[in-house]
């Protein structure tokens, strides 16, 4: 069943009239355009990884996995994606295909195979084990803490405490009809849909956060690896200047430079309003510096705004070039449903002609700057202070009062529980996580506890790591921590549980002394032994020098006697520099 769109409804999809037609289906805007061949529909909601916390992080996935479960083996092409900010199912096939996938995902979402939660929970930890992280899986958790779109950088930690309660919860709020949009590569929409889903509400993409005080800031990373990301607002210049970006670390890095095999931009849609820059250059271990010093140059030679006439016109002919794609309308649905999902303006085909034709050489300057200066570096080896930017904090800020129980494995290191958080006192500057601002915090049967603040930082409480940490202030913590983002994990087997390593404490005072104390004792040992044997060597030598009928000479007299007067001298002198030593 459908029903023509209202007057009322946003008039941005009037810039597709000729190219796109739209429509509503049981209360879901419905854009479709035909093209040749099987149908492919995808239906997007707008919720994903950015809209959960990280103790309920992959509950989205969890209601993508379990939505899917009831279309079991098939040779129908079909799957689920979930994103930051949208998750989509999407299927290729004939027309009765598509509306038996599209409803079976939609009564799944009225009514949740919640049986099969405790299955996909493992199913999923098992995906993630396998998934691994990418070159710039870190940046994220950097940029933006341990919240919202930083989420992305962490394993989904809801895996393992999730109730079906909070499950059914997420997907009657968040999958609902007035958070969807559908679109079909067809001329028309099939018949037989029933998408029916509850009433809700579109929610808005959440608002960034921040963990960057300073920017352009780099941070260490994995050999082999340059990253380079920035927030830039999404515009036609910004999606141009993404694809010179990649052409002249390509130019400058692989092909002059030899430096690096694989070297390139991307620019992707973070919201309605912005979207990511992500530069890629990767290298050989000796060639890290140079590809670093050569990411660097393309930069500012960019933000400088040297950047030739036939750069541009290359980077504008390869998107205009996408307006010559056959079955046009059908091509651009994906781009244009997840727009009208994000509340992005819409764009018409002669729009966005016009408005690459537009820019200029300042625009891309213009964009350069920007993504300076927000920029996040990541590098291999040494730092890049020496380009302008700024380490991100490794240390909070400031340490929170409390008991003190210092490390059975490392004397320069303290644990502090207090009233307001935890801090993790190392040489190298304080880690804290506050209780108010935890994002998640795990618990084990043994005592354990791992607190992740808001900002990223993290905390690690290990009983058999530190003195004195007793059930007493393990509750201290348990009582101060918001119960919401508490995440119970399972008992670990005892050889999981880390014990202290033994000692390696620096050479104090005392240890000192006890050295010297020894040295000064083989001093006095070894000029005893001198004095002793000396005398013995030099009588010999006399009775010798007799008995063949020779006078021993004076001199030679002499230096016996005060070489052994020496040995004795000597040997005072350490014993007493060796009583001093012992104390």
């Amino acid at each position: 069943m459908t029903t023509e769109l209202p007057a009322t409804h946003p008039p941005a999809l009037a810039a597709l009239d000729g190219l796109v037609s739209h429509t509503t289906a049981q209360g879901i805007p419905t854009l479709y355009a035909p093209r040749t061949g099987e149908i492919t529909a995808g239906l997007f909601f707008r919720v994903g990884r950015a809209d959960e916390t990280l103790a309920t992080a992959g509950i989205t996935h969890l209601v993508e996995h379990l939505a899917l479960h009831r279309l079991g083996l098939s040779d129908l092409h079909y799957n689920g994606a979930t994103a930051n900010t949208y998750t989509l199912f999407h299927v290729t096939g004939s027309e009765e295909e598509v509306v038996t996938y599209l409803n079976t995902v939609c009564a799944a979402l009225r009514d949740l195979p919640l049986e099969r939660l405790e299955t996909e929970k493992e199913i999923l930890r098992t995906e993630a084990a396998g998934r691994g992280g990418g070159h710039n899986s870190q940046l994220p958790l950097w940029r933006y803490g341990a919240q919202g779109y930083g989420l992305s950088s962490y394993n989904e930690l809801g895996t393992w405490s999730l109730t079906a309660d909070q499950v059914r919860a997420w997907a009657e709020t968040r999958f609902t009809r007035d958070n969807a949009v559908l679109w079909i590569t067809s001329d028309h929409v099939p018949e037989g849909l029933d998408l029916t889903l509850p009433a809700g509400t579109r929610i808005p993409a959440p608002p960034a956060t921040s963990a960057l005080p300073v920017t352009p800031a780099y941070i260490h990373g994995d050999d082999g690896h340059v990253v380079f990301t920035a927030v830039v607002p999404r515009t036609t210049p910004a999606a141009l200047f993404a694809e010179i970006l990649g052409r002249a670390l390509f130019h400058d890095l692989r092909q002059e430079g030899g430096y690096s095999y694989t070297a390139e931009a991307d620019y992707t849609p973070r919201d309605a309003g912005f979207a990511t820059l992500t530069a890629y250059a990767d290298a050989l271990p000796q060639k890290q510096d140079a590809v670093v010093g050569g990411f660097v140059d393309v930069l500012a030679r960019l933000r400088a705004g040297r950047i030739e006439e036939a750069e541009l016109a290359s980077a504008r002919a390869k998107y205009l070039k996408m307006y010559d794609t056959p079955d046009l309308g059908a091509a651009t649905l994906p781009s244009y449903a997840l727009s009208l999902l994000l509340g992005h303006p819409i764009l018409s085909p002669d729009r966005h002609r016009a408005e690459l034709e537009a820019v200029t050489v300042a625009d891309l300057r213009e964009v350069a700057r920007q993504a300076w200066a927000d920029g996040l570096l990541q590098v291999p080896g040494r730092g890049a202070d020496w380009a302008g930017f700024t380490l991100a904090p490794q240390f909070s800020a400031a340490a929170v009062e409390g008991t003190r129980h210092p490390s059975l494995s490392d004397d320069r290191v303290t644990l502090v529980i207090g009233a307001e958080g935890v801090t993790l006192l190392t040489p190298g500057g304080p880690v804290t996580v506050r209780y108010d601002a935890t994002a998640a915090m795990t618990t084990r049967p043994d005592g354990a506890r791992s607190l992740t603040g808001l900002d990223g930082f993290a905390v690690t409480v290990e009983p058999t790591l530190y003195e004195g940490v007793t059930a007493d202030r393990i509750a201290v913590i348990d009582a101060a921590v918001p119960s919401a983002v508490v995440v119970p994990m399972p008992a670990r087997d005892p050889a999981q549980i880390p014990q202290p390593r033994t000692r390696e404490r620096p050479a104090g005072p005392a240890r000192k002394a006890s050295a010297a104390a020894w040295g000064w004792t083989a001093l006095v040992a070894l000029l005893a032994t001198l004095a002793v044997v000396w005398p013995v060597l030099c009588g010999y030598l006399i009775v010798d020098r007799i008995d063949e009928g020779r006078v021993p000479p004076i001199p030679g007299l002499v230096g016996m006697g005060v070489l052994e007067y020496s040995f004795i001298r000597w040997g005072r002198t350490a014993l007493r520099r060796r009583k001093e030593a012992r104390g």
